[in-house]
């Protein structure tokens, strides 16, 4: 079954994100859609026709982890948004979460923008650790090097240029304070919530 385009235009009109800009951000990740279902087509025919063995096969098989992450990680990111923001609920589940791994949802929240900051082209994830219940603010190089082998991602930033630079140039920290404002925090704590009901995944 191929995977479909999720349609996230209801994101237009976010303040601090123009609609060239969300425009420009959707039709790439519709790209990775495509591409994640044209691999795995060609990835089957090469199973089918007993080419395993060959140098394309592998490239391909590498690749395809890329395209996939970058599609899924693009509909995690624009799923944890929201025009209006919906702000955290202190009496929620991962708000005191945070606190008793960070010391305060403030200590929390500059790491979190101290790790969108950092050099380079890639993601800021929250990610819960369901084996240890802990959680952890990572840095995902491009789409596919830094994810935490059995985490739930919980908060997805992108922090490549295309993210951005349309409107915000090289000023990523000011686009970073309109990517918290625009934050879905009721999407947050559902995710959240799945994962600590899947103690050790």
């Amino acid at each position: 079954m191929a995977y479909e385009v999720k349609d996230f235009t209801h994101l237009l009109g976010t303040p601090g994100f123009s609609d060239q800009l969300l425009q420009n951000h959707f039709a790439l990740y519709q790209g990775y859609v495509t591409n994640t279902n044209k691999l795995a087509d060609i990835l089957y025919q090469f199973l089918r026709e007993g080419k395993t063995g060959t140098p394309e096969y592998a490239e391909l098989k590498r690749r395809f982890g890329w395209e996939f992450d970058g599609m899924r990680l693009h509909e995690y990111y624009f799923g944890n948004m929201t025009r209006n923001g919906v702000l955290p609920d202190p009496n929620a589940l991962l708000y005191p979460a945070l606190e008793e791994e960070f010391g305060s949802f403030q200590d929390w929240a500059r790491d979190f923008r101290a790790v969108g900051l950092i050099r380079g082209i890639g993601w800021a994830i929250l990610y819960y650790d369901p084996a240890a219940g802990r959680l952890f603010n990572t840095w995902v190089n491009e789409h596919d090097t830094g994810h935490l082998a059995g985490g739930a991602p919980l908060l997805i930033m992108d922090v490549f240029e295309h993210a951005y630079v349309t409107d915000y140039g090289l000023k990523r920290a000011d686009y970073i304070e309109a990517f918290f404002r625009a934050v879905d925090w009721g999407v947050v704590e559902e995710r959240f919530k799945q994962a600590v009901t899947k103690p050790g995944r």
